[in-house]
């Protein structure tokens, strides 16, 4: 098999310093490395339309950290180099037409889509060229501990701001590896990378004239061993699908975890590699952000070998944060513990003996778990400690805009059960009359809308009053026979199955129609508050005009907007765009993330697409043609494996909301909305 024609093994490694690099005599033309013009320090010589531009760093880099052994481990601290360090290097200036492909160091990666913009990056994205500016999350902590919980919440959240990122998890990996290995297919299988080498570890049939080429790395490379593990066993030394006393590699059970179970072991440091290797050709390759490696990673080997690998394939300039979640509350950790029988691992098998099997594999983890601490901080590698999903959180060289970005969403997370409302304002009379924008009163149809609202918002919140109640109730730590609900980590019910009393937000936009939505609302059982971050997308000259009128007098800017609405701003002063709002909501979003109280949202068309595009983690090219229109009224429930959404539809001549079950959001029939 032939590996594919932009792999990562295809990019060149990064590295700190430039060698000096022997020039023909047809080039004296040009100064040497490091050389000047006028004063000017120029880079070396690139060749254009080739990547060997990623061998290609200024000469005048600090060199990289070593340990005492003088391997290379941590680097790449910040992104942003501190202005207070003596002799923090200056940025040499570029030759004509070389920006597009001239990898440096850059003096800040403040990059954000819609507010910034760059000769090498026009639309505020961060350029391929920028690997300093690009992030490495790896994911440590014994299994349970909610990794995969932060990973989905993070990734959601780092595209939401239009970071291209990318969740890569060693787990399912091993489930493919284990589904190839099956070896009872009606239909071949084509192995590729992990499954390919798991297959040759159980079948002893690697060299022969057939075995296809392992791309991105060999057995060899996943063979170290991890503290208090057995040596790997050889490939000649694996008969028939198993080692004596083990249980074969295809029942992962916890005896596929044992550190004895050599070939296992193998198996597992293979696809950890072949994990990493993918999560680095979409750095490097394929034009990522932030890749997320979700994994336990849990011993001092693995994260050595994890970060020997990257400073392998991409140099000493790729950022790194290492993200370790630690549970140490009981009843969080019963609860994620009973959440992993519906997991792939577990699901549709008997619940007892899987939950008995789950804690035997977490004692296995448990016996060589090396927490970070004193090895990352001597080596200078950025991580944080997230303790009972945000109840404490320790950080460690943090720099960087991505990863303060990271760790700032980090610091608001919460677990507590509550409600999210999303819904746009009653009809106003500039709907009636077909104009955008402007600060129009409600109709009739708009103040009954009101009217009604209230009233189903106050229902559904006793009705899931007395739904927590009844949850309450038959949940218990430690758990009886009989309980299927997992025990809520964040409070535990009362000897009646009392729950506290939750708080219940109203906020509305500032302007009138918003406002007017929520007047009937009473101010002692709801917390009312007016916010500009939810007002409608401003439409700058072209206010109060219909879309006729705009394709009429604006013909150029209206196919503008049609071609590419979520990059497109209204001309004009005070005009937006949809990058703007995502860039003004970010406060909004965080607040909803840390509050435990209800909240509704009443808001306007473009505002509430951004909002349900994060909840829903819907792609960028969906956000701006999302179908929401007036009396939809959107339900969003956050919950451990993600967020729980119903739509309710409002009929005037009922007065009341109503559920629809089979509702998915869809793009507006109507695209230039």
């Amino acid at each position: 098999m032939q590996k594919k024609p932009h792999s990562i093994d295809t990019v060149p490694k990064v590295e700190t310093r430039l060698r000096h690099q022997v020039r023909d005599d047809d080039d004296d033309e040009d100064p040497p490395p490091g050389g000047s013009v006028d004063g000017a320090v120029q880079p070396p010589e690139l060749k254009p339309n080739t990547r060997s531009d990623l061998r290609h760093l200024p000469k005048s880099l600090p060199p990289r950290p070593t340990t005492k052994e003088g391997a290379a481990i941590g680097a790449a601290l910040s992104d942003t180099p501190a202005s207070s360090n003596p002799g923090s290097p200056s940025i040499p200036a570029m030759k004509p037409q070389s920006y597009a492909s001239t990898p440096r160091v850059r003096p800040t990666t403040l990059d954000i889509p819609g507010l910034t913009r760059s000769r090498v990056s026009p639309d505020g994205r961060i350029s391929q060229r920028d690997i300093g500016s690009k992030l490495v999350i790896v994911m440590v902590g014994l299994p349970a501990r909610g990794k995969s919980y932060i990973t989905k919440k993070l990734a959601r959240y780092m595209n939401w701001l239009q970071h291209d990122t990318k969740i890569f998890n060693v787990g399912e990996k091993r489930r493919l590896v284990a589904h190839a290995m099956d070896g009872d297919h009606t239909h071949p299988v084509q192995l590729e990378g992990a499954q390919l080498a798991a297959q040759i570890l159980m079948s002893d049939e690697a060299g022969g004239p057939s075995t296809p080429i392992i791309p991105s790395f060999s057995l060899n490379d996943a063979a170290l061993p991890v503290p208090g593990e057995s040596p790997a066993t050889s490939p000649n030394e694996v008969t028939g699908g198993k080692t004596e006393g083990h249980t074969p590699v295809t029942e992962q059970t916890a005896e596929f975890f044992d550190p004895n179970n050599a070939e296992a072991a193998r198996i597992r440091e293979q696809c950890a590699i072949d994990t990493l290797d993918e999560l680095l050709q979409y750095i490097l390759v394929e034009g990522g952000s932030v890749g997320i490696l979700d994994a336990t990673n849990s011993t001092l080997s693995r994260r050595k070998l994890v970060m020997e690998r990257i400073r392998e394939k991409a140099g000493d300039h790729l950022n790194v944060l290492f993200i370790e979640s630690i549970c140490e509350d009981e009843t969080l950790l019963e609860s994620n513990m009973r959440l992993k029988l519906s997991g792939p691992d577990y699901k549709d098998k008997d619940p007892v003996a899987s939950l008995t099997d789950f804690r035997k594999r977490v004692a296995i983890y448990q016996k060589n778990y090396v927490p970070l601490g004193d090895y990352e901080e001597k080596n200078n590698m950025p991580y944080v400690k997230v303790i009972d999903v945000g109840r404490k959180v320790n950080c460690h060289q943090i720099k960087g805009f991505l990863s303060s970005t990271a760790v700032s969403y980090l610091l608001n997370f919460n677990l507590a059960p509550r409600q999210i409302w999303i819904t746009r304002h009653g009809e106003s009379l500039d709907n009636v009359a077909g104009k955008i924008g402007g600060d129009s009163a409600l109709s009739e149809k708009g103040v009954g809308y009101a009217v009604h609202l209230a009233k189903f918002v106050e229902a559904q919140r006793k009705e899931w009053d007395i739904r927590q109640r009844d949850r309450a109730a038959h949940t218990h730590f430690p758990p009886h026979p009989g309980d299927h609900t997992p025990p809520n980590p964040v409070f535990s019910a009362g000897p009646e199955g009392e729950i506290p009393d939750m708080n219940f937000c109203v906020w509305t936009s500032m302007l009138k129609r918003g406002v007017d939505t929520a007047q009937f609302f009473d101010e002692e059982e709801f917390d009312i508050k007016q916010m500009r971050m939810l007002d409608e997308l401003n439409a700058g000259i072209m206010e109060g005009m219909t879309y006729e009128e705009i394709k009429t007098k604006y013909e150029a800017d209206y196919k503008l907007r049609r071609q590419d609405k979520l990059a497109y701003r209204y001309p004009g002063p005070g005009g937006e765009g949809y990058l703007d709002v995502i860039n003004r909501l970010r406060p909004v979003i965080v607040e909803l993330e840390r509050m435990t109280d209800h909240c509704l949202l009443i808001t306007h068309r473009s505002v509430a697409r951004v909002l349900l595009a994060y909840f829903m983690g819907l792609r960028r090219d969906e956000v701006a043609d999302l179908d929401c229109p007036l009396g939809m009224l959107y339900s969003l429930e956050p919950k451990p494996y993600g967020v729980e959404f119903k739509a309710h539809r409002y009929n005037e001549k009922t007065g009341w909301f109503y559920h629809l079950p089979d509702f998915q959001l869809r793009p507006s029939a109507e695209g230039h909305l």
